[in-house]
């Protein structure tokens, strides 16, 4: 059996935004290059804020231990535990709302809306669904069961308790959850629908679109044709697997991309930034047997795409 090492102990600090202060082991010194505390972080966060401000922040007392902030002389001891708060820059405020769809004492069905990330990555902390719903429902422990792409609107699984998390967060890796999506897409009478599709999708880290290529299918969507008018399709997408972008992807591979998608077929500049005209993708139901009451749910996103309409020229949109 696997030795199981003892969960780090709880951050001294509070949240701030709705955001969780940054956990840090200090590493092995068997060299003995950091005679403090100080040094350390110094070696470790000055190439990329400059040792200037890493030494300022200790001198403030930004980083603490579970006896509260570190002085700047403290030895330096192999194994304990820091936290911080990082220096967060500005954010622009998404101005949509995150609706509540249901709310109990384990679980939070969000409607996130478009361009809003689910959880903090990159450059988007503070304007997360994640930490939104923290702040105003008050709810600091509060983590997503999956997570839904940023410019994707719609149902979003939060667990309160992270005694819970895992139970749901199994239902997904299983595929014990059906997922039903709702899409606009060009409407061509030629392509057969409904149809499933299955192939292999890749995404290399650092490229913002995934791409089909040969090898055994990883992939499984079925798409079918809801309404059409003007030119323009009403369609319902059920994943089978969940890859990065793969509706997505796989509208585009029949000929169908997505209206309003700044990523397929083409990556457009500054993707996904235009609040006027988001993707045309909902994430509608989310159907599944709760893993620890084992009662059924199905939750509707309150959330709508466009409505269709005739197309009058070559430059209308839905």
């Amino acid at each position: 059996m696997p030795r199981r090492h003892p969960a780090p102990p709880p951050s001294p600090l509070p949240q701030r935004d709705g955001v969780d202060p940054v956990r840090l082991r200090l590493p092995p010194d068997p060299q003995g290059r950091w005679a403090t505390v100080r040094d350390h972080l110094v070696a470790r966060y000055g190439g990329a804020v400059g040792a200037a401000r890493v030494e300022e922040m200790v001198r403030a007392g930004r980083f603490a231990g579970e006896d509260g902030a570190v002085g700047a002389d403290e030895p330096y001891t192999a194994g304990r535990y820091l936290w911080f708060h990082r220096d967060l820059a500005p954010e622009e405020r998404v101005p949509f709302e995150v609706g509540v769809v249901h709310r109990d004492e384990r679980i939070v069905v969000a409607d996130k809306p478009h361009f809003l990330a689910t959880t903090p990555r990159g450059s988007h902390v503070t304007e997360t669904a994640q930490a939104r719903l923290r702040r105003e429902l008050g709810l600091p422990e509060l983590q997503p069961a999956h997570r839904l792409d940023r410019l994707t609107a719609g149902l979003v699984l939060f667990v309160v308790r992270p005694g819970d998390r895992g139970a749901y967060q199994t239902l997904f890796r299983d595929r014990l959850v059906r997922k039903e999506y709702e899409a606009v897409a060009p409407y061509d009478p030629a392509v057969a629908l409904p149809v499933t599709v299955r192939d292999r999708i890749e995404k290399e880290r650092g490229e913002i679109a995934a791409r089909r290529v040969p090898g055994e299918p990883n992939a499984e969507s079925r798409i079918e044709l809801l309404e059409h008018r003007g030119g323009y399709g009403r369609y319902r997408l059920v994943p089978v697997t969940g890859r990065t972008h793969q509706l997505r992807v796989h509208m585009c591979g029949l000929g169908l991309p997505l209206l309003d998608d700044p990523v397929y077929p083409v990556v457009q500049e500054a993707a996904g930034n235009d609040y006027g005209r988001p993707l045309q993708l909902l994430a509608r139901v989310l159907e599944f047997t709760d893993p620890v009451t084992g009662e059924p749910y199905r939750f509707e996103s309150r959330l709508r795409l466009r409505p269709l309409r005739a197309r009058h020229d070559p430059d209308d949109q839905v």
